[in-house]
């Protein structure tokens, strides 16, 4: 199809001049797409660069808290053996009313700790004797689906049917940021992703801007732990100016051919933000600034590795969350104990009881931990009945979570489950609840906070109808 094929006498031919059937589909295509578009974009044209998204935001109401630090207990946590323990377990009586297995009782002895008396597992030493009394643990949580990589999903975006923003998305979109030369959410993982990778952090339908910042805490080199942080093959701060804004303008071009590429807007704020990193997150990364005291507070000093290398996770979670980053992910895996709780559950809980110890003690000589929410949880729980040798199954039914700080009441414990800890009975807490729980913190009302997509709104909690567990806040 031709609009001119220059056959009449005089003409000359123009490339302007004609098109392919293609090029004509194409152009009036992109034109009849673009009316569709307008509306459905109106919201998403306002504030388009990185530093607007990430304005700060006032939440709807006063938050007890400014700012979240997530730990994830990454393998299904066995709660019996950690926080809550069941004695029932132990008795014969119980093992024959179980009726499905060999009941295993509980791994580690629990003792009653701190001012408030809060029964805690000699699995956390550091955590009993030192930070009893900041904690509240809610025994009753549970979950959807006792697979892991769904239940994570479910846990780190409150779905896993569909692509939704990761929680510290929505906080990052709710609140915006205090530093914009500083991530506002990042995402933390020593040696490598964990079960789902990037989706546990990811914007999905929301712009590039609220997507959290991965980091390999393991990394010591500033170029290794943020990528795109100086150019390749430019060397002056000046020099990667230039190359930016003339990249910048390439890919505007490209974008106005295509009216809206998200991911090029992602891409285009990453690197936008890196170049501003450079000052900031050098300084932020850098522990050789941290004193010995408090590098032994956490265990930095340790000889063993995973706890060494958990410290510095936690260190550098502290540093961000006082330079003004809402949102800190810290991961802990190794969790996924089918046998040999009594062995490797107490390795792994070696490696992080006195980093996450130590990360609530300095808070707090910080005067940070009254207004900064660390919240514990896990994917699902265990089993009251042994899997393999001395360990336990998965269970949907029944998990242990704990909160600290941001207006929480210490020394508590919230709701139960049976007398087998096989299912939460009194109080239940589901996911939706918890992360209902952690936006009320924040000042949010977790029906309220929206983001419109599609033609809908959305919300972390999505059509849950899940209410903040009030009675958690001091």
């Amino acid at each position: 199809m031709f609009w001119n094929c220059g056959n009449h006498p005089g003409s000359e031919l123009n490339p302007n001049h004609y098109a392919t059937r293609r090029d004509f589909l194409n152009r009036m295509g992109t034109g009849f797409g673009a009316l569709a578009l307008a509306s459905l974009m109106a919201d998403q044209a306002k504030g388009q660069s990185a530093s607007g998204l990430l304005a700060p935001k006032q939440p709807h109401y006063p938050g007890t808290a400014k700012r979240v630090c997530h730990i994830y207990q990454s393998g299904a946590q066995p709660h019996i053996d950690t926080w809550d323990p069941k004695p029932d377990l132990a008795k014969s009586e119980a093992s024959k009313s179980a009726g499905r297995g060999r009941l295993l009782p509980t791994q580690f002895e629990f003792t009653k700790s701190g001012k408030s008396g809060l029964e805690m597992s000699s699995i956390w030493p550091e955590l009993a004797s030192k930070c009893a009394d900041d904690l509240c643990v809610i025994r009753s949580c549970w979950t959807d689906v006792p697979a892991h990589d769904v239940a994570t999903k479910i846990m780190t975006t409150g779905d896993f049917r569909l692509p939704k923003p990761s929680i510290g998305a929505w906080v990052t979109y709710g609140l915006g940021s205090d530093n914009q030369n500083l991530p506002a959410f990042i995402a933390m993982n020593p040696g490598g992703f964990p079960s789902e990778g990037p989706a546990n952090w990811q914007a999905a339908f929301m712009p590039g801007a609220y997507q959290g910042t991965y980091v390999d805490p393991t990394n010591t080199r500033i170029e290794q732990i943020i990528e795109n942080i100086k150019g390749q093959f430019i060397g002056s701060s000046a020099e990667q100016r230039q190359q930016l804004d003339l990249l910048s303008k390439i890919n505007e071009i490209h974008k106005q051919k295509r009216q809206s590429e998200g991911q090029l807007d992602a891409r285009i704020q990453s690197f936008e933000l890196a170049y501003r990193m450079q000052t900031d997150a050098t300084e932020a990364f850098d522990l050789s600034k941290e004193p010995d005291h408090i590098l032994k507070l956490y265990g930095a000093d340790s000889m063993n590795r995973a706890e060494a290398i958990q410290a510095r996770q936690f260190i550098l979670a502290r540093r961000l969350l006082e330079r003004g980053v809402k949102f800190v992910q810290c991961w802990n895996g190794g969790w996924d104990l089918h046998n040999r709780i009594a062995a490797d559950g107490k390795t792994r809980a070696g490696a992080i009881d006195k980093p996450v110890a130590g990360f609530l003690q300095d808070l707090k000589q910080r005067g940070l931990l009254k207004d900064t929410l660390v919240a514990s949880s896990t994917e699902f729980g265990r089993s009251s009945t042994e899997d393999g040798p001395g360990g336990r199954a998965h269970n949907a039914k029944a998990f242990s979570s704990w909160l600290a700080g941001g207006g929480i009441k210490g020394g508590t414990v919230y709701g139960a489950t049976d007398e087998l800890g096989s299912a939460a009975v009194e109080n239940k807490v589901h996911v939706h609840e918890f992360h209902s729980t952690i936006l009320h913190a924040l000042g949010f009302d977790s029906e309220k906070l929206t983001y419109r997509s599609g033609g809908r709104d959305f919300r972390l909690t999505d059509v849950s109808g899940a209410q903040p567990v009030k009675a958690l806040f001091a």
